[in-house]
């Protein structure tokens, strides 16, 4: 196991090492927008460490700037936050098993203060230059005695190294393209020459999704009215439909052009913030793309790279779902209306109207756990809608709280857990914190080596036992979250409480 040995809380030198930030703005990743592979990579991370959050962080001279990001609500910290700044200076993943234990951790704010950090570990991003311009890491609010298994750093490392790969492409082709560029104004041996071409075009053209250079014109008001290709690659035609573009404008391949494709690149040749969308072409066969562009050279060239996919039959698909989910959504609700018409008509002669009323409770329970999965198409439910979704019945916002990261929970877990809360709420208000008027319900959930720990916490409430007897509800609870067990409860003088434990890749929805 890897645990580097410790040294002072000081920001470490190589933070603002000049090759360093060299190499790190050479990426031009900084302040871009999010990625879905790299999503995916962070959501990996997660799952393979079993921790609450993951990131690919990238560590400027005065800031850390997060590219990807799950588990945290923020996307940069001051650099005097970082603790990857650390992973800067060791050539292997950097592994703290308890950030209060470490000194150059120890007194990081986000250390001794919220959200209380505990444990971190970040495999470092290599640069073709040798240098880390920052990790991909995993970090939780809990303690880990020896930090991640082997596998775990392994696996961690190998995502570190997917990321760089994806780094590496986008500079290879903007750089291939620029040294091709110059070099075809300046004078050059022909070895130089031919070396050049063969690497731009075995990289331009090995790529399956579309790719181009364009130039853009602008009115004598700055506004952009129309560009001119200056490279296509062999996937450009396929994805388009336009033949023989290079040399050509847009408006005389496609006269009817929409002109917000027109303001979109022109933004980006005039700003130089890179942009990813995703855009309807009608003119171009009515297709779908998504879209990643970026400018090259000076801002006076007007030159944008444009790498761009048909995403057509995967936006036709999702319209599909859609109409299938609306529908599915309103038959499920015609159904639920129609099981507690029935219920209702079928009951109305029980005198026992608390046991009629609590069916009809647990109806309305999983109808709203069904309409937050109808939110997300039926794949998952994200756990804090499902938790405010569910207590909103039952007691004022104001009087509740949630701490904890969201999770996308599984449907059969999303449901359990629906069915879950609403025990406790039903309990909470009949016996408990939120039958009077000063109560409150505190709901927090953590991931700790790959398990959900999920706690309920009344306080205000009136003094509490234990109960003589057991029935649905009790059992309901002793259930545990999608059936796990791993329940403990208490009832003391401060309130009832309750500890809810179940493998994380029981409840989460699977990548």
């Amino acid at each position: 196991m890897r645990v580097d040995p410790a040294s002072d809380d000081q920001i470490p030198a190589a933070v603002t090492n000049a090759q360093r930030l060299a190499v790190l703005h050479s990426y031009g990743m900084l302040d871009t927008g999010p990625e879905p592979e790299l999503d995916d990579i962070v959501t990996l991370a997660r799952q393979i460490c079993g921790a609450p959050i993951a990131l690919i962080n990238l560590v400027d001279a005065e800031r850390q700037w997060f590219k990807a990001v799950s588990g945290l609500e923020i996307c940069e910290t001051p650099i005097e936050h970082s603790v990857c700044a650390h992973a800067l200076t060791v050539p292997e993943t950097l592994n703290i098993p308890d950030l209060t234990r470490d000194p150059r951790t120890r007194h990081n704010p986000h250390v001794t203060g919220a959200p209380y950090l505990r444990f971190y570990a970040g495999a470092p991003l290599i640069a073709a230059e040798g240098v880390a311009i920052g990790t991909v890491c995993v970090i939780d609010t809990a303690p880990r005695p020896g930090g991640l298994r082997p596998d775990q750093l392994a696996a961690l490392e190998a995502l570190a190294r997917q990321v760089m790969s994806q780094f590496e492409l986008r500079r290879d082709l903007v750089r291939a393209y620029e040294q091709k560029r110059d070099q075809a104004a300046a004078i050059a041996t022909p070895n130089r020459d031919i070396e050049l071409e063969d690497r731009y075009y075995t990289l331009f053209n090995s790529l399956d999704v579309g790719f181009c250079v364009i130039e853009l014109a602008f009115d004598t008001q700055g506004a952009p009215i129309d560009y001119t290709f200056v490279e296509v690659n062999a996937a450009f035609e396929y994805q388009t439909g336009l033949q023989n573009a290079v040399g050509k404008r847009m408006r005389e391949l496609a006269p009817q052009h929409e002109q917000y494709w027109f303001d979109i690149y022109g933004k980006v040749a005039l700003t130089g913030q890179p942009v990813r969308f995703e855009q309807r072409a009608e003119q171009l066969g009515d297709r779908w793309y998504e879209v990643h562009a970026f400018r090259i050279g000076s801002a006076e060239q007007h030159q944008v790279a444009i790498l761009f996919n048909d995403v057509s039959v995967r936006r036709s698909t999702e319209q599909q779902l859609h109409l299938v989910n609306s529908e599915l959504g309103h038959r499920i609700n015609n159904a639920m209306a129609l099981v507690q018409a029935m219920a209702m008509q079928t009951l109305r002669g029980v005198k026992d109207r608390d046991a009629v009323e609590a069916f009809e409770r647990r109806l309305d329970a999983l109808s709203r756990a069904h309409k937050v999965l109808q939110g997300e198409s039926w794949s998952s439910a994200g756990l804090r809608a499902v938790i405010s979704g569910v207590l909103a019945a039952h007691a004022d916002k104001a009087r509740v709280k949630l701490d904890g990261p969201d999770i996308a929970l599984d449907p059969k877990a999303a449901v359990s857990l629906s069915m879950l809360l609403h025990e406790l709420a039903t309990n909470a208000v009949k016996y408990g914190a939120l039958g009077g008027d000063s109560g409150e319900v505190e709901v927090s959930w953590t991931i700790e080596y790959g398990v959900l720990v999920f706690n309920w916490a009344e306080t205000g409430g009136p003094l509490v036992e234990t109960p003589s007897r057991k029935g649905l509800g009790s059992r309901l609870i002793d259930l545990g979250i999608a059936g796990s067990g791993g329940v403990t409860k208490s009832y003391d003088a401060s309130g009832f409480r309750a500890t809810f434990r179940a493998p994380l890749a029981k409840v989460e929805k699977s990548v």
